[in-house]
């Protein structure tokens, strides 16, 4: 039933124009292109949750990249921060290889699962509190469908919040007061186990915010906590 449940889900995703601002913008993007891509078809649609459908971790994201994530057509695939992401993965045995570049590249995750608290690509990477929350049930489907999920990793501010509000939907208790992200932070809600990591976006990882330890050390802490 998870299976089904979560095909149904993404095809719903896939066929998604609820936000207009963003539908043309995803559009926009996949039409014109960057020139270094111009030779390839853009994805250009919003985007699935993927990985392993018996995960026990599950990672929140903020939203694809314009021309990462929609041009090719998976999340955190094709970018800077991808390149960390599964990199970090790979290291802490979620992912078979450590890079992410396309939908065919042979990428497999083993206890995760990786999605997104918007499913579009949003100009200047700022989606709006109504896009949030029209991407909002899908993140609590997912949450509902991946029955073995106990650990809930939130990339960055926006996607604690969106894993908090997505937990809420989900029925979760609401937790009062409010948790704080914060890399290292950690609240219990209901069944799950919520962490927080400093989002691996460029301003980040160039500035040294956020280093490959620290990232590793979080992902390490997840597998744990889901045994």
């Amino acid at each position: 039933m998870t299976g089904a449940g979560l095909r149904e889900l993404e095809r719903e995703v896939v066929a998604c124009r609820r936000c207009p601002r963003l539908v043309a913008w995803r559009e926009e993007v996949a039409r014109v292109k960057r020139a270094a891509f111009a030779s390839e078809e853009y994805w250009g649609k919003p985007l699935p949750g993927f990985g392993d459908p018996d995960a026990r971790v599950m990672l929140v994201g903020l939203a694809p990249a314009a021309h990462g994530g929609n041009r090719t057509g998976r999340i955190f695939t094709g970018d800077r921060s991808g390149d960390w992401l599964f990199a970090s993965l790979y290291r802490t045995g979620f992912a078979n290889q450590p890079t992410s570049v396309s939908r065919d590249d042979g990428l497999r995750l083993t206890d995760a699962w990786v999605s997104a608290a918007v499913r579009c690509a949003p100009p200047a990477n700022r989606p709006l509190p109504e896009e949030r929350d029209n991407c909002l049930p899908y993140l609590a489907r997912e949450l509902s469908l991946l029955a073995s999920v106990r650990v809930v990793v939130a990339l960055g501010s926006f996607g604690w919040d969106a894993a908090l509000r997505g937990l809420a939907a989900a029925g979760e208790p609401r937790v009062r007061p409010r948790p704080k992200f914060g890399h290292g932070a950690s609240a219990t809600i209901g069944r799950f186990t919520l962490l927080g990591c400093f989002h691996p976006s460029q301003q980040n990882t160039f500035t040294g915010k956020l280093t490959e330890p620290m990232i590793d050390d979080v992902l390490g802490r997840a597998r744990s906590l889901a045994r």
